[in-house]
């Protein structure tokens, strides 16, 4: 539960399309794929703990909290137990590396660092850049570009702007992903003084913001399809845009309870789709 598995799209989606680049290039392995999809899902599972062990610690999950329920807050799992889970996470995260650099040079180690140096600070260290509006930057780089290129840089560089373009569009995907749940948890982060970018901006403009994160991926797949960033045959990508239209017509009209715990798990489905989408288009 801690882990948090209808996120676990966020991690998966961009490694599928470094992979396809790197298939469409003949370079593509099987094994370190693997060993990239299983550190990429560990760091995401690092990142979800470290924030539920933050949020329970800094009072952003209380009981009046829309949502599933929290390990550490509701002591289901307590923070020692949790500090462990942390440690495992990332440890297997870093074994996994160990290989990765192994198999594709120092660069590896350096984009593994600063990820796992970003994970843990997102709502934990001495400024925690999520409790300050700034986490949707980070999934989108982080999600996004480095989840993306990086992948691709594994199996050989330099990485092609199929890539590149891909990271964009996963970047905003995942972005979106963390919108919708910071403005379904608006009123219990004000609470707290928790300032994410929802309770910045407040409500009206963070929908805004989640529906233009839709809008620019799918735009961004149509742009680089015509100016040759992506192979022609992922404009197959934009068959699904529609089902972006109930999760944003969702976003505008409830402010509570399941329909917007919803839209998180629709939104993490939508960039699945988007990426195996993508990724056939790259391949063929």
């Amino acid at each position: 539960m801690a882990a948090r598995p209808a996120t676990l799209p966020a991690g998966i989606a961009p490694v599928l399309i470094g992979s396809a680049s790197a298939w469409h290039d003949d370079v593509f392995s099987l094994l370190p794929f693997g060993v990239v999809l299983f550190a990429v899902i560990a760091i995401q599972i690092g990142v979800n703990y470290a924030n539920d062990l933050a949020d329970a610690q800094k009072g952003a999950d209380t009981e009046s909290r829309i949502g599933p329920q929290r390990a550490v807050a509701s002591g289901i799992i307590n923070p020692r137990e949790m500090r462990r889970g942390i440690a495992v996470a990332f440890g297997l995260a870093g074994l996994a590396g160990i290989y990765l650099i192994w198999y594709a040079g120092w660069p590896i180690l350096v984009i593994g660092v600063i990820s796992i140096l970003a994970a843990l600070g997102y709502t934990n260290g001495p400024v925690p850049y999520g409790y300050y509006g700034l986490g949707e930057l980070f999934v989108f780089m982080f999600f996004g570009i480095v989840a993306t290129a990086g992948t691709r840089f594994v199996f050989s560089s330099p990485v092609p702007s199929a890539a590149w373009a891909g990271g964009v569009v996963m970047g905003l995907l995942a972005a979106a992903i963390l919108e919708a749940n910071n403005i379904r948890d608006i009123d219990t982060d004000t609470g707290a003084g928790k300032r994410t970018l929802a309770v910045v901006m407040g409500r009206r403009w963070a929908r805004r913001l989640y529906a233009g994160s839709l809008i620019a991926a799918f735009l961004v797949i149509a742009f680089g399809a015509l100016v040759g960033w992506f192979p022609p045959m992922t404009l197959m990508a934009l068959i699904v845009a529609p089902l972006s239209i109930p999760l944003v017509k969702t976003i505008y009209t409830e402010t509570q309870g399941p329909p917007l715990i919803g839209v998180l798990k629709g939104t993490a489905q939508l960039q699945l789709f988007v990426a195996f989408l993508l990724s056939l288009g790259i391949v063929f």
